[in-house]
């Protein structure tokens, strides 16, 4: 398993990560088996999505933000309510099929680590079974 460490910059941002997932299997070795991307974090997720377009990243912010507004009668007292919702809706983990070493992703697809609690520094784990 690898740790990546991430530092964000945002309150609410998706990054994208798929070359450093990539390059944690490339230090791994050319291998076949499932990719589980992990995070350890009870306000951040991960997600697979389309990557050519920015715009896409904005409008799934946008729609979760519409979805869990920040401000309502939430009783958590640490005032980041939205995130742990947020974080559930995305989930803790992605599994991604590798063959010979590579990430088997659709032509349009990338790995987007999803902060709602930030900035902050993050972990990624990443395992190869």
């Amino acid at each position: 398993m690898e740790i990546i460490t991430l530092k964000t910059n945002a309150q609410t941002e998706m990054i994208d990560i798929t070359d450093r997932v990539q390059e944690a299997l490339d230090r791994q070795g050319p291998r076949d088996g499932i990719c589980m991307v992990y995070v350890p974090h009870t306000t951040a997720g991960v997600t697979i999505n389309e990557n050519a377009d920015p715009t896409v990243r904005d409008d799934i912010l946008m729609v979760l933000n519409q979805m869990v507004p920040s401000k309502a009668p939430y009783r958590h007292l640490e005032g980041n309510s939205p995130a742990h919702v947020k974080a559930s809706l995305m989930g803790a983990s992605q599994m991604v099929a590798v063959a010979q070493g590579r990430l088997v992703l659709g032509t349009w697809q990338g790995i987007f680590f999803c902060e709602f609690d930030g900035p902050r520094t993050r972990k990624i784990h990443v395992t190869i079974a």
